[in-house]
């Protein structure tokens, strides 16, 4: 890792499905303006051992193109190539106003604040809480999490800032992955805020015990998994960013200065707080043509079906902050989501994101 930078490795193309359903997402950022046309290949390569994988060296960074938040392009998906391959029709250029992007995967660092706090805006609902105390734990969390930003070549070096963050960092941040240990923090007002949040909105007896006993007796065992991003941010980006993450808990546990550490990294069971789009009415007869409409749960992050099909136990809860429904989604409500999900099942579960991405 040169500069802190992490290098995601070679990826796929979207997926058909991931296309009709980036839309749904709460939140959208706008990537910047396109630079001079990149070139068609670099000199620096991947190195093999942060790739993590036995595949051909992937494209010149540069060469990757980044998914625009522009509806015309997410909601096609006629073109599945990347930008530097799409000069065979003009009339497909004047239909897809494509910009080229390039994103890398850096450690948190406190010139990320305001563009993670803006990620975390609404992760608990509209609910008073200590938002910046929160923001505060991942950024000072640098062993164990990834901030991904639109790459800029001066950021391989140390940085600009006296603190050894880019001036640009907050105006570039896409995306957001950590994970953060109930019992290490239990005694921080954000975490308390936290705790009496979810105890407030689960609804069912049986499952508020199950919640309590992770969020008490069990928390010292138990990971919040945080992972937030904006709707214009590469799905295929997101295989690599659980693969680093997960990589990096199992480092922490051997490198960590103190045993105290090291074992605060040996979690047990991960919590996870999220977002679906269920649908307000029961279902109707499908139709001849009917849609992704139809179906009674959409996962904006596709990644949370797959945590939900592995948890040990789950729970929906009606929020208010709801984002204002696009007409694709009028039949649907937001609702927050809550799983558990046990350490055992990661290995199944990076399994079948790489497979749901390879698609």
């Amino acid at each position: 890792m040169v500069g802190d930078r992490k290098r995601p490795a070679p990826f796929a193309g979207f997926s058909p499905f991931a296309r009709s359903l980036l839309f749904s997402a709460s939140s959208s950022k706008p990537l910047p303006p396109p630079e001079d046309p990149p070139a068609a290949a670099a000199a620096d390569e991947i190195p093999s051992g942060i790739a993590g994988s036995s595949r051909d060296m992937p494209p010149p960074k540069r060469a990757k193109r980044a998914d625009p938040s522009s509806d015309e392009e997410r909601y096609s998906s006629d073109d599945e190539s990347y930008s530097s391959d799409s000069d065979d029709s003009d009339d497909a250029s004047e239909e897809l106003d494509t910009v080229q992007a390039d994103f890398a995967f850096y450690d948190p660092k406190p010139g990320d604040f305001h563009g993670v706090k803006l990620l975390l805006k609404t992760y608990l609902d509209s609910k008073p809480w200590d938002l910046t105390g929160f923001v505060d734990l991942i950024l000072e969390q640098t062993t164990v999490g990834t901030v991904v930003k639109i790459a800029d070549d001066e950021e391989d070096g140390e940085g600009n800032g006296a603190d050894g963050s880019s001036t640009g960092g907050n105006d570039d941040l896409f995306g957001l992955i950590s994970v953060l240990n109930l019992g290490r923090y239990s005694e921080h007002r954000c975490m308390k805020d936290l705790k009496d949040y979810l105890l407030a909105v689960c609804g069912d007896k049986d499952t508020k015990k199950k919640l309590k006993q992770m969020l008490g007796d069990k928390a010292p065992d138990v990971g919040l998994l945080v992972c937030r991003r904006f709707v214009n941010f590469p799905y295929e980006l997101v295989p690599k960013m659980y693969e680093s993450l997960f990589d990096e808990v199992s480092w922490a546990t051997e490198d960590e200065p103190t045993q105290e550490l090291r074992d605060s990294f040996r979690f047990k069971q991960y919590l996870m707080v999220v977002r679906v789009l269920e649908r307000k009415t029961p279902a109707k007869q499908k139709a001849k043509n009917s849609t992704e409409e139809d179906e009674p749960i959409i996962y904006p992050k596709l990644e949370d079906e797959i945590f939900r099909e592995l948890s040990s136990w789950s729970f929906t809860f009606p929020i208010s902050s709801e984002q204002s429904a696009q007409q694709e989604m009028k039949n649907y409500k937001e609702m927050g989501l809550v799983m558990a999900v046990k350490a055992e099942a990661i290995p199944k579960f990076r399994k079948k994101l790489e497979d749901l991405l390879s698609e």
